[in-house]
């Protein structure tokens, strides 16, 4: 459905059964994200928050808390922005297929802004006290903005040609801000705002920010979309609600999105960073206080029948999950347009997406060669490692189409069966140290340091993998739970570890030395062996085998290998690669739900609660 605003798609939702009202009073301080996370977890509908307690205005969330539900929401133009992808893999794809034609030009007109001069999210005017204040996880420094739409706009290029839309979080009190003057913006990597606030520093230019909340769902998806440079995440979102986004221009500011629910708008300070943070986060974990920008307000604007959306981001699967998946939906069949070579990749959201990234790619260079080994997938490797937040990936596993045309990417068991089959841990494994690292990711050296790892295979399988322990299992003293995670892949619990931040203690270390000297080869058939506090919960399911080995671990400090070498600065190993995946001190502490809370939401679902047969 082309939805003008936020109200328009909630209006259709309750139509047909995807929303339910709670009128019971609810606190925006951990109860509201609580139950979000919980309708969230059973696939429930959307929740219209109608009594916020201290409030005046209704919060919404789990919007697009299933795939189904925001297929719904696009409905009527899924296909036609589809049509838009086909055409940037193959241009002649249109031509080929006419009757597609009328509904893809629609879609085309629609990817342009209707300007004017004003519109419902100028009508009236509050501060940023009387907005809800909610907080989703216990040691939340304050009060955030989890479905912003962070509008800029190039200083060198202003206008809708040189704008940017981003989901950027807000801090909107808390920590060391002036209650209702100023606000935190948090932008990551690789964001375009952050070339646009370079661009305004280096002319001396104030940088004006425009935080838009609610309004068209289409313009929340496009400020996630990985869209090229240069191509306005506003004419993406009038694609995707098949009529153009209705933007406010003003003289000498950011243009408004006329149909948004809340606007705050100001100048980000070019003389003040504070602490921002921390904030429970989608890797799992909390993201600690670090400085940020700092934004002065200057207004912050509603409609009259404003409505709050928000989500709750922690360990997956959550609702941004559903963002994961569909713009895969989206932009998957174009992935070999933009990366030749490449024919898929799968952000492993279960791993907290940048930890872990798949991929699926060529390798084609020497096909008269009796022992084919990677060479064009390590070209492959650094095209994907060049190209916007892929580059944020920290280990990428990729393999060749060749040796299994019919591999599923998403089937992400069968892809490490596939890998681990084939992979030569003193060829395959290739290191890039002291680079960037995504900022939720406390395992590396410090704030966006760390390394990463590519893992490359191609050829025939060169080992069978192993799903039972035999009776020759041996461990090292202080080592036990030895459990099967995936056919292949075996975790271990290991002591605490005890040492400094960033330092060794030497247990992995002890672990792969006492392995190499003892008898026997029972190890033969677990080439990847994980390191961990917890053995048997890392085998528990593939969910926690993927969080817990890939967000705990940092790839140049925490990868070892039984019989390892390094030749000619190449490191690699003879025996199984170890991953030591246990917590260390410089980690983030995992996400926790407060009890109290938990009980009263559990009252909720309870027999004639409100939530009954929900969560």
């Amino acid at each position: 459905m082309g939805y003008r605003n936020l109200r328009e798609c909630i209006a259709d939702l309750e139509r047909h059964g995807h929303l339910l009202r709670l009128s019971q009073e609810v606190s925006a301080d951990l109860e509201a994200a609580e139950i979000h996370r919980r309708v969230c977890e059973h696939g429930g509908p959307a929740i219209l928050f109608e009594n916020v307690a201290g409030c005046s205005f209704p919060m919404v969330s789990n919007l697009f808390g299933t795939l189904e539900r925001a297929r719904f929401i696009f409905r009527d133009s899924l296909q036609t922005v589809g049509n838009l992808v086909q055409l940037r893999k193959d241009p002649l794809w249109l031509l080929r297929n006419p009757l597609q034609i009328p509904g893809t030009l629609r879609t085309v007109a629609a990817m342009r802004f209707a300007p004017c001069r004003t519109g419902p999210v100028m009508e009236c005017r509050t501060t940023v006290d009387q907005l809800p204040q909610l907080k989703s996880w216990p040691l939340d420094g304050g009060a955030f903005v989890t479905l912003p739409q962070v509008y800029t706009e190039d200083p060198e290029r202003p206008g809708y040609m040189g704008s940017n839309v981003g989901m950027y979080r807000v801090q909107l009190s808390g920590n060391q801000y002036r209650p209702n003057e100023e606000i935190g913006l948090h932008y990551q990597l690789h964001r375009g705002i952050g070339f646009h606030h370079s661009a305004a520093i280096e002319k001396g230019l104030p940088f004006r920010v425009n935080v838009l909340v609610g309004g068209p769902p289409s313009l929340a998806v496009a400020a996630v979309m990985p869209l090229p440079d240069n191509f306005p995440e506003v004419a993406f979102a009038g694609a995707l609600s098949r009529r153009p986004v209705r933007m406010v221009r003003q003289p000498g500011r950011p243009m408004i999105c006329a149909e948004a629910d809340f606007c705050i708008s100001g100048t980000v300070d070019p003389d003040r960073v504070l602490p921002e943070g921390p904030f429970g986060d989608h890797l799992g974990y909390y993201s600690l206080a670090h400085d940020f920008p700092v934004m002065k307000v200057d207004a912050v604007l509603h409609r009259r029948d404003a409505i709050w959306p928000f989500t709750v981001v922690g360990r997956p699967p959550q609702e941004d999950t559903v963002f994961g998946q569909l713009i895969h939906e989206l932009t998957g069949p174009a992935i070999s347009a933009v990366i030749p070579g490449v024919h898929a990749v799968h952000a492993v959201d279960a791993a907290g997406v940048h930890p872990l990234l798949l991929a699926i790619g060529s390798e084609r260079y020497v096909p008269w060669a009796e022992e084919r080994q990677p060479q064009e997938l390590l070209t492959n490797a650094n095209a994907i490692l060049g190209q916007g937040q892929l580059s944020l990936a920290k280990y990428l596993w990729i393999c060749a189409r060749e040796d299994d045309p019919g591999l599923d990417i998403h089937d992400i068991a069968a892809f490490f069966q596939h890998m681990l089959r084939r992979v030569d841990w003193t060829r395959d494994l290739h290191f890039q140290t002291c680079t960037t690292m995504d900022t939720l990711d406390y395992s590396g050296s410090g704030l966006n340091s760390g390394s990463k790892l590519v893992i490359a295979a191609a050829g025939p399988a060169r080992r069978e993998l192993a799903t039972e322990l035999g009776s020759d299992t041996w461990l090292p003293d202080g080592f036990g739970d030895p459990r099967c995670c995936l056919p292949g892949v075996l975790s271990v619990t290991a002591p605490a570890h005890v040492g400094q931040p960033h330092c060794s203690d030497g247990i992995a270390e002890r672990f792969c030395r006492e392995q190499e000297n003892a008898a026997g080869n029972w190890l033969q058939g677990w080439p990847l062996i994980i390191l961990c506090d917890d053995g048997p919960f890392c085998a528990e399911s593939l969910r926690n085998f993927l969080w817990l080995t890939f967000t705990r671990s940092n790839p140049a400090a925490d990868v070892y290998g039984i019989r390892s070498f390094t030749e000619d600065k190449h490191w690699g190993c003879r025996g199984s690669l170890v991953i030591d995946a246990r917590l260390k001190p410089h980690n983030a502490p995992p996400l926790v739900s407060d009890p109290e809370i938990v009980r009263r939401v559990d009252a909720l679902g309870g027999p004639g609660g409100p939530l009954h047969g929900i969560i």
